[in-house]
């Protein structure tokens, strides 16, 4: 069993120090489903004291949005010459083949370097007193302020990226972090936080706090969170958003998201990215396509080439050579994910694929003959499982699309500038990618949702904005 020994037994980083808990749990392999290591929990005195780090690194002020920039980017080289040490990672808490780590690990650098860049542009405005008669002789701006303590709580299926998108344009504006990284995936957050300290971010402005739902509700309740920002299913952030009251958050929620082939569309171009954004990280992202929409015409073509490329993909063990798909994060996903496939065949669905079950892995599924009562088309599935649904006319796409309680992203491929107007005014989603799929993310861009999918923006610009207080100053002048 591979093991990764000088971070595989993680443990809580408070002030600097590498501490221990109250108590550890283990944590799995996610292929091999045998132990890997252990993690240690956060108890109520490592969350006080954590917190009280965290409340006076805010009252004593961060250090210059310059200096905020220069940790950032030294991050940036330390992040690529550990990139081994990621992918073994990855590969061991996640599941992630290769592939699938570095993308992670590419798009993790690029955040930082875009959240450096957001740290140098953070500025205020203008305000035009002259404009009021009550205004004469006085000058306005506003500057943008820390808002305090952010609490960010990452999910398993991307343990780096949006992680760093969490703790770094928090620490570009000026806010101290406390994270809680998902159990499944500690060693991951872990490494790019003490790489992060050996950058130059100041102890008290980053701490890592391990724990599942009790040590999540602990550190909720706590006024001296101002900010909460969240990956995960829209269950546990409406319990988030109930419990926050005043406090400001930024929700990433879960998702249906569709994407829609239209006959004029480059089908060369589009198939190989729709076989992708279905199947990479197993399905395991929000965004990723499950509900294909494609016009009748094309449609029996492109099922097949859809089938031919979905069973091309090799699965199993992620350190294995060549593969492409890894194992579902844990045997209940992947109960879960067989169960939905199994009833939606009995309800009537076709399953075209060569799919089967091994652990934890799951071979990709496409099906088609789907309806809306099947929970693979009404719920968050999460996993490697593909609807195809023909349509003939495009406002069907828009009324099955805007039917679901999720908004998070869609993708078009086509041609036609009607179909593309008829889409941006109908569609309500979050984003909306023309010629590419739902799941098309460049980190730059401001990304979340709309309905049950959640609010706010990531994207480190965007995020800076959201946790930074306008603070308005008007100067009498003499």
């Amino acid at each position: 069993m591979p093991l990764y020994p000088e971070h595989i037994n993680t443990r809580l980083l408070i002030e600097g120090e590498w501490v221990e808990g109250s108590r550890s749990e283990t944590v799995l392999d996610k292929f091999s489903r045998t132990p890997c290591g252990e993690v240690t929990i956060a108890g109520p005195a490592e969350i006080d004291r954590a917190l009280a780090a965290a409340m006076s690194a805010h009252k004593a002020g961060a250090p210059n949005p310059n200096a905020r920039a220069q940790v950032l980017e030294r991050a940036i080289p330390m992040i690529a010459e550990r990139r081994t040490d990621f992918r073994t990672l990855m590969g061991i808490e996640a599941g992630f083949p290769p592939s699938d780590a570095d993308g992670e690990i590419d798009r993790c650098m690029e955040t930082l370097r875009l959240s450096a860049i957001a740290a140098r542009e953070l500025k205020g405005e203008m305000v035009p007193m002259s404009g009021s008669p009550h205004g004469q002789g006085r000058l306005g701006f506003t500057r943008r302020v820390p808002v305090g303590p952010v609490l960010a709580i990452t999910p398993f299926n991307s343990p780096l990226n949006t992680v760093c998108h969490k703790i770094a344009p928090a620490f570009a504006a000026g806010n101290p972090v406390v994270l809680k990284p998902s159990l499944h995936t500690p060693s991951t957050a872990a490494l790019l936080a003490q790489i992060l300290l050996e950058a130059g971010v100041p102890p008290a402005f980053l701490q890592v706090l391990h724990g599942g739902a009790e040590t999540a509700e602990t550190l909720i309740a706590d006024e001296r969170v101002r900010y909460i920002t969240f990956t995960g299913s829209t269950a546990v952030g409406r319990s988030i958003q109930a419990r926050a009251g005043l406090r400001r958050t930024q929700m990433e929620l879960g998702s249906i998201s569709s994407t829609v082939l239209c006959a004029d569309a480059d089908l060369d171009a589009a198939i190989p990215k729709i076989v992708a954004a279905s199947f990479r990280k197993a399905g395991q992202v929000c965004s990723s396509i499950q509900l294909l929409h494609v016009e009748r015409s094309i449609y029996e073509s492109v099922l097949e080439r859809i089938i031919a490329g979905a069973d091309a993909l090799k699965v199993g063990d992620p350190a294995a050579p060549g593969i492409q798909v890894g194992p579902l994060v844990s045997d209940a996903a992947a109960d879960r994910v067989q169960a939905w496939v199994e009833e939606a065949i009995a309800m009537g669905a076709t399953a075209h694929t060569r799919w089967w079950r091994e652990g934890a892995s799951i071979r990709p599924v496409v099906l088609t003959d789907v309806s809306p009562e099947m929970r693979v088309t009404c719920a968050e599935i999460f996993g490697p499982v593909l609807s195809i649904i023909p349509f003939d006319d495009f406002d069907e796409v828009i009324a099955r699309a805007n039917a679901s309680p999720f908004g998070l992203a869609a993708g078009v491929f086509t041609k036609n500038l009607d179909t593309i107007a008829k889409a941006i005014e109908g569609l309500d989603v979050g984003g909306l990618h023309f010629n590419e799929t739902s799941s098309s993310r460049i980190d730059l861009m401001p990304y979340g949702g709309v309905k049950d999918s959640g609010f706010g923006r990531e994207g480190p610009a965007f995020a800076v904005a959201e946790m930074t207080e306008e603070r308005l100053v008007t100067i009498r002048m003499a």
